[in-house]
């Protein structure tokens, strides 16, 4: 019976019925015309690298889409000019795999956290664990932490979500590490959180969905701003105006694969390669070359998440 499970058990579960859904959307996505101008493209791994350095600063790389073809694609990647890959555990389970995986590859590093969707009373044993997985090799963040309030309505469960942040929080200062952030139709209390809570933390608001004025104070907050697929897409709104004008040094690019593929591969599982379509997009809007703009957020994520490779 669903009461006798744990609470992780059932935030397990709960991930992966959303898991479906975002799986059936995304298939959803593609269009025999969006196929047709897919075939006259060269994929990432098939164009010219030289010069050309990225990170792909938020993966899920551990999980089951990868399964199949892991090794691929992280050598696809490194073909596509993409020489570090930092992948986030969203539940426990994720986040024990994300330490398997970072241990064993030079370039792949890892955060260790629980992601606002799976959030459960974290006890002191959870806690503990994810302290000691830091200490293991190539880990250099806690995350995916935050909120999202697009998938949960219910207010005592996002009462939840905001405690487990703040706990999640407190222990990156402990551990002096940066976090990286999920925030959906969550900005206020986010805000709250960061300029309360959070004001010792540093690290990374992730896939940003806000407006330039609270880019502005996450800025002078000393926080880094994160930006995805969707930055190519059609109704992309407001994100290329905040590209436009970031400041170079608090930029970086990202695939948070296996969702959220760029254009014009909407639809199509998403994988760290990608992070190319995405920072070609951004070195366009911004009036930079790739080989630049890829350098600087490639430096970017070194300082922030202290990767060495």
């Amino acid at each position: 019976m669903a009461e006798s499970l744990d609470p992780g058990a059932l935030a397990a579960a709960a991930q992966k019925a959303r898991k479906a859904a975002r799986d059936a959307a995304r298939k959803a996505e593609t269009t025999e015309k969006d196929a047709g101008e897919k075939a006259n493209i060269l994929p990432p791994w098939e164009q010219e690298a030289e010069g050309i350095t990225l990170v792909d600063t938020h993966a899920h790389i551990d999980g089951e889409d990868f399964d199949v073809d892991r090794e691929e694609m992280l050598a696809r990647a490194k073909q596509a000019g993409v020489v570090a890959v930092v992948t986030f555990g969203d539940t426990m389970e994720a986040s024990a795999r994300v330490v398997k995986l970072a241990a064993s590859h030079e370039n792949v590093f890892g955060g260790v956290g629980v992601h606002p969707e799976n959030a459960f009373p974290l006890t002191q044993a959870d806690e503990d664990s994810l302290a000691s997985w830091t200490k293991a090799k190539n880990i250099v963040a806690i995350g995916e932490i935050g909120l999202d309030y697009y998938w949960e309505k219910d207010e005592e469960k996002r009462k939840l979500q905001r405690k487990m942040f703040a706990r999640q929080l407190a222990l990156a200062r402990d551990l002096d590490l940066p976090v990286c952030i999920h925030d959906r139709e969550a900005h206020g209390d986010l805000m709250s959180i960061l300029k309360t809570e959070g004001r010792k933390n540093r690290g990374v608001i992730h896939c940003f969905s806000g407006s330039w004025e609270m880019a502005k104070e996450l800025l002078k907050l000393g926080w880094y701003i994160g930006v995805d697929g969707p930055l190519t897409y059609k109704n992309a709104a407001k994100l290329p105006e905040i590209v436009q004008k970031m400041p170079a040094d608090r930029l970086l690019v990202e695939t948070d694969c296996p969702y959220l593929s760029p254009l014009p591969y909407r639809g199509k599982r998403n994988e760290p390669a990608y992070v190319r379509v995405t920072a070609e997009c951004a070195a366009k809007i911004r009036g930079e070359s790739l080989v630049n703009f890829a350098e600087q957020t490639t430096k970017n994520a070194c300082e922030i998440y202290g990767l060495n490779f």
